[in-house]
């Protein structure tokens, strides 16, 4: 069965660093994406980053380019979303989500088979 879940959020004043850890079990990081995702009360979940465990290519959206890194740990079997110079958004709560085909673009939800249940961030300024 396969499982995902994150960790790492909580409450961070603009411009912190959070890190994010997103635990996988019943696959391993081999032919596939990973992505993160986030949602904002009252509006769309968007893909923030999105990584292919082939051949490590990595989408990114244009608003975190710079400032937000995702990798892999094969050994651990989980995912990271590195997020630096944070900026005063307010709340969401970010997801990681399993796609099975290996191309991470589009970065989209509607593209991936598994979800994790959240954790959810607070930027304040």
């Amino acid at each position: 069965e396969v499982q995902l879940v994150e960790s790492g959020g909580g409450l961070v004043q603009a411009g912190g660093s959070l890190r994010l850890s997103c635990a996988a079990s019943g696959f391993t990081f081999d032919d596939d994406t990973i992505g993160w995702f986030r949602q904002a009360p009252g509006k769309e979940r968007e893909g923030v980053l999105c990584i292919s465990s082939s051949d490590g290519s990595t989408y990114y959206t244009d608003s975190v380019k710079g400032r937000f890194t995702i990798s892999t740990d094969s050994v651990k079997n989980t995912a990271y979303l590195q997020m630096n110079s944070l900026k005063p958004e307010g709340p969401a709560v970010y997801f990681c989500a399993l796609d099975w085909y290996r191309e991470p673009e589009p970065c989209s939800y509607y593209k991936m088979d598994y979800w994790g249940k959240g954790t959810l961030v607070t930027v304040t300024s």
